[in-house]
């Protein structure tokens, strides 16, 4: 049997590498400007960050967005 390749590109990646990948890219204070919410504004760690998205999927839809916008970039 061949195992099926899941289409989500977000398959297989934890929400810590999501922030860590977009914050090594972009940094806080950009990631801030493109979604404003406080944790990515006031004093912005990752391990605040992700309290606060595992707790607000409206928030963690935003970041998940981003990343997904953003993978092509990785790729260069």
């Amino acid at each position: 049997m061949e195992k099926q390749q899941s289409k989500d590109p977000l398959h297989g990646i934890t929400l810590q590498k999501i922030v860590e990948t977009l914050v090594e890219h972009y940094g806080f204070d950009t990631l801030g400007e493109l979604i404003s919410i406080k944790c990515f504004n006031q004093n912005p760690t990752v391990k605040s960050s992700l309290t606060f998205l595992r707790k607000t999927d409206w928030a963690r839809k935003q970041v998940e967005e981003l990343y997904v916008k953003t993978i092509p970039k990785f790729k260069k």
